[in-house]
């Protein structure tokens, strides 16, 4: 198989965490594509010289690649979520996607950096023979570190981190962002704290007292 890749959908969170964190802004830098996944990456994108930025979100892209791949015969497995979800996704997927073919699923037992502990996980996506990986395992940076530590580990054509699409495709939890605020004060927090850093080092950037894509 050709150079696999990895793929990551990026919202205001993930670039304050890979402010933070190397290994982050390692994972995200070296993806084969990396999107914005919420608006005020869009628009900072128009502002900075790119008019046809636009959201793309990985809960879109699962539905368009599930029914692109009932007709080119691909396969697909599903890894993350919380016990039972990854379950209730893929009974969903199946009966809105007739004839896709779902190659294996799997809830990780252990936290998704003890990679000692994941030597069978991959093994088992190895013998599936999956053409697509998806990958659920939360906010950054769990999930961005382990897909760019498992990039041509895994013998698929791309590792797609999709994070919290597997629970709004289960329907687990819901997809409005506006429900979901109001049902999660320590996300409106950590949203405050992580837009304000966004904003300060967007100015920053802006009238080039530092230019952060050298960092990148």
């Amino acid at each position: 198989m050709d150079r696999s890749r990895h793929v990551c959908y990026t919202a205001v969170h993930g670039l304050v965490e890979a402010q933070r964190d190397p290994e982050v802004r390692c994972a995200l830098s070296q993806a084969g594509l990396a999107t914005e996944d919420e608006m005020p990456l869009v628009r900072w994108c128009r502002r900075s010289g790119f008019p046809d930025a636009g959201r793309v979100a990985g809960s879109d892209l699962l539905d368009a690649m599930c029914a692109l791949a009932v007709r080119c015969d691909r396969r697909h497995y599903f890894y993350g979520g919380s016990p039972g979800v990854v379950e209730k996704l893929v009974a969903r997927l199946t009966q809105r996607y007739p004839g896709l073919v779902v190659a294996g699923y799997r809830s990780p037992l252990f936290p998704p950096l003890m990679e000692e502990k994941h030597a069978a996980d991959v093994a088992a996506i190895n013998e599936a023979r999956p053409d697509f990986v998806w990958v659920g395992l939360g906010v950054p940076p769990k999930q961005e570190k382990w897909m760019a530590s498992h990039v041509g580990r895994i013998d698929a054509a791309a590792l797609i981190g999709i994070g919290a699409a597997f629970d709004f495709h289960a329907e687990t939890k819901p997809r409005d962002a506006t429900l979901r605020a109001r049902m999660a004060v320590p996300a409106r927090e950590r949203a405050l704290v992580d837009n304000s850093i966004f904003v300060a080092c967007a100015i920053q950037q802006r009238t080039g007292w530092k230019s952060y894509a050298q960092d990148w």
